[in-house]
């Protein structure tokens, strides 16, 4: 692997960080109740949250130009390990027997094809 490879799979890997950090931005805008449907929509939180996705998506078609469409792909896949961890350390959810085995079997996927 070159250096140039590596830069670039650190931008899609942070671009899919980010875009997992959004994503918990806009659940917790959603557990919250609003006055109207506009600002349902139309506030800070929501806006930056979109913001985000909008860097992190510039990052993944970015970061294409050097990384294999099929790298690709399980970079990306990374984004269930952020959201998992996410969710069990800020909305303090459960991680289950059937999420741990998933996870595995990703990096596990994730493992075995940067090995390959």
């Amino acid at each position: 692997m070159t250096k140039r490879f590596l830069v670039y799979a650190s931008l899609m890997i942070f671009g899919t960080f980010i875009s997992s950090v959004a994503q918990v931005m806009l659940k917790k805008a959603a557990m919250k109740e609003y006055s109207s449907h506009v600002r349902e929509y139309f506030n800070p939180t929501v806006i930056i949250a979109y913001i985000i996705f909008f860097g992190a998506s510039f990052l993944g078609v970015l970061a294409y130009k050097v990384v294999p469409l099929s790298m690709g792909a399980i970079l990306e896949a990374t984004s269930y390990i952020y959201v998992t961890v996410f969710g069990a350390t800020i909305f303090k959810e459960t991680i289950t027997k059937k999420r741990i085995i998933a996870l595995v079997i990703i990096l596990a996927g994730i493992v075995i094809y940067a090995l390959g």
